[in-house]
């Protein structure tokens, strides 16, 4: 049997042939029927789900022998000469070759003719939306206000690209895709009636890659078709239209899973020597990363609601239950996302290596939120169950490594310095946390560092700048002084006359105190017993910046205790070191019994005993609001206002 042009053959030629668009259908079969026809319809919708072949019915109907009538016979002359497209009262133009002004003009000539054989004079325009402006603009009034019975029924793919004007003007009709189910359907009706017989998966697949388009569907319908086989079978739909089975997709996984990298080359290789549809293909993976994720978190209840067999979907649970739930979803989302750079890429076989690639070692990498809490010094924070612990090889290598070599969960290091009398003072707390833990960790089961994500991360979105180990970080990236000079702190406040107030340089400093300590409470902390020895200094070396590089050389200083010193400006005058921290964190980091009684210790051995410190109020920071004022009246704004008739438009923090 011959099966070509099985699109021409099948087209609908009534409103209740149609597949799908019941709502367009039931208005335009109710207008043909009450003979109340508008001046101007938009037919609008993706390739292939009946624009032109309802304006054609519609046009039939209208100019039906026994009209009005909801359907038309498809018997009378009329309705012939519609069908075979040689009716007078009906004219088609093809807008992409037809769009001129000029070709406008000889259309309003024409409109103005009365019907010859029909009741109406109907235009129906195919891909109107490539009208140039000017041929718009010509048409405008005729569609407004067109001579008795002429309609003009326009048909395009994209209705954002016509004028508001044109779209005010007509009865504007959205045509869908047609769902897959649907498109099964119809598909079946026409193998029966084509005497084919068929297995339903290649039905499914046929469906599945016309994605809602029906001439697509019946174009793929003869093109497996021409094989010539007896029966339409599934293997043969794959072969002919180069699309990758399930078992494909299984092994795929198993090799993800794998991490060679090698397999997955070899993979691809032989995938493109198949002559695959990379288009298709990405298309299915992502809709099997669905469907296992769905399975994996909903379980049974989701079999209905994918619309697959229950043996697929027992598979594809077994598949989902070898990945984590988080590289499922991570890979659901790189592959829609790397659709279109595969596709688009200049190397499309190199491309689709390097999303399978990022796919398989998505294990293997590290968690942002680790990054953001590791600091600037590469090491993230002792923190026993955190992402990257979790999500770390247990040989000690890679992103989730904590500090312990032999285990998936690192142990935290000896604390030191201001560490030490931090971790004194929070014992009780730590001990209580490390119960829980250990409980939450018996009730779960053992630690398992497998290939997949941490079932349930601990995300923290921000930095946690309390901590000893991002501190650390800090001081040891931190560029050394040149020539002696003092840093310039105001760097790290930002500029002086933004960030602070003045109310708040010109604020008066405390009585200076005549002990060693800082002043908390009306009393001074003393040194401690294990206080470093006094030093010799030069006069011209008792300064802040001189102290602080003495702090940062020392091997007994943490970095923490460093980094924090880095945020804090002082100045040493007649005995007394007066500290002005850079934020209200670093003002109670400085007030803490243990902070304060190594930096009495510190000041004590390097200016001497009985050295003063004076903790003055941190900077206020300015609201939005004046800041905007103080940028307003910059003398360099005004100067590019005045001179240049400049405008200030937006502002923000330069870094």
């Amino acid at each position: 049997m011959n099966h070509a042009n099985l699109t021409a053959r099948y087209r609908p030629q009534k409103f209740s042939e149609l597949a799908g668009q019941e709502t367009v259908r039931a208005i335009l079969s109710r207008a043909a029927a009450e003979n109340s026809v508008a001046p101007a319809y938009l037919f609008s919708g993706t390739r292939g789900v009946g624009k032109t072949t309802v304006a054609r019915v519609f046009a039939k109907a209208l100019n039906c022998a026994h009209a009005p009538a909801a359907e038309p016979c498809n018997e009378c002359e009329n309705c012939r000469q519609i069908t075979l497209g040689t009716a007078v009262d009906v004219v088609e133009i093809d807008g992409a070759s037809n769009r001129g002004i000029d070709d406008v003009r000889k259309l309003k000539e024409v409109v103005g003719y009365a019907p010859m054989q029909g009741r109406y004079k109907i235009f129906i325009i195919d891909e109107a939306h490539m009208l140039s402006r000017d041929a718009f603009n010509a048409l405008l009034k005729t569609l407004e206000e067109p001579p008795a019975n002429v309609t003009f029924i326009l048909a395009t793919t994209e209705p954002h690209k016509f004028p508001a004007t044109i779209i005010s003007r007509c009865q504007h009709y959205v045509f869908k895709r047609l769902p897959e189910n649907g498109l099964e359907e119809h598909l079946s009706s026409v193998l029966t009636k084509e005497g084919v017989p068929f297995e339903e998966g290649a039905v499914r697949l046929l469906a599945r890659r016309a994605a809602g388009s029906v001439r697509d569907a019946m174009s793929l319908l003869g093109q497996v078709l021409a094989l010539g086989g007896e029966t339409l079978t599934e293997k043969d739909t794959r072969m002919v239209l180069g699309l990758a089975g399930q078992e494909l997709f299984f092994t795929l996984f198993r090799t993800l899973r794998g991490g060679n990298s090698a397999e997955l080359t070899a993979m691809v290789g032989e995938m493109l020597d198949s002559g695959l549809d990379l288009g298709f293909f990405l298309r299915e993976m992502a809709l099997c990363w669905r469907n296992m994720f769905i399975l994996r978190q909903s379980g049974d209840a989701a079999a209905a609601i994918l619309d697959i067999p229950a043996k697929e979907a027992d598979r594809w649970k077994e598949e989902a239950a070898s990945f984590d739930l988080a590289h499922i979803h991570a890979a659901w989302q790189m592959t829609i996302d790397g659709q279109r750079r595969v596709l688009t890429s200049l190397e499309p076989a190199l491309a689709l290596e390097l999303l399978l690639c990022n796919i398989a070692m998505l294990p293997r990498l590290l968690p942002l939120e680790g990054v953001a809490r590791m600091g600037r010094s590469g090491q993230l924070p002792d923190s026993g169950a955190g992402p990257g612990a979790a999500s770390g090889p247990s040989t000690g290598q890679g992103a989730g490594q904590g500090a312990g070599q032999g285990t998936g969960r690192g142990t935290p290091p000896p604390p030191s310095g201001i560490g030490a009398a931090q971790a004194q003072t929070d014992a009780p707390q730590r001990m209580e946390a490390s119960k829980a833990q250990a409980a939450r960790e018996e009730a779960s089961g053992p630690f398992d560092a497998g290939p997949g994500f941490q079932a349930e991360p601990n995300f923290q979105a921000e930095p946690n700048f309390e901590d000893e180990a991002y501190l650390a970080g800090m001081a040891e990236d931190l560029p050394p002084d040149q020539d002696g000079a003092e840093p310039d702190f105001a760097e790290f406040a930002g500029p002086e006359e933004i960030t602070a107030s003045p109310v708040a340089q010109a604020a008066p400093r405390p009585a200076p105190v005549v002990q060693s300590g800082i002043q908390q409470g009306g009393s001074a902390a003393k040194p401690s017993a294990g206080a470093p020895g006094p030093v010799a200094v030069r006069p011209e070396d008792r300064s802040w910046s001189a102290f602080f590089r003495f702090c940062k050389q020392r091997q007994d200083i943490s970095p923490a205790f460093a980094g924090m010193l880095r945020t804090v400006s002082g100045e040493y005058a007649d005995n007394v070191l007066a500290l002005t921290p850079g934020s209200e964190f670093c003002a109670e980091r400085l007030r803490s019994p243990e902070t304060a009684e190594l930096l009495a210790a510190l000041v004590a051995g390097y200016f001497g005993e009985g050295t003063a410190i004076t903790l003055l109020p941190p900077p206020r920071v300015k609201t939005a609001a004046e800041i905007k004022e103080a940028v307003r009246r910059h003398p360099a704004v005004n100067l590019l206002e005045k001179e240049m008739g400049a405008r200030l438009i937006d502002y923000g923090q330069q870094g």
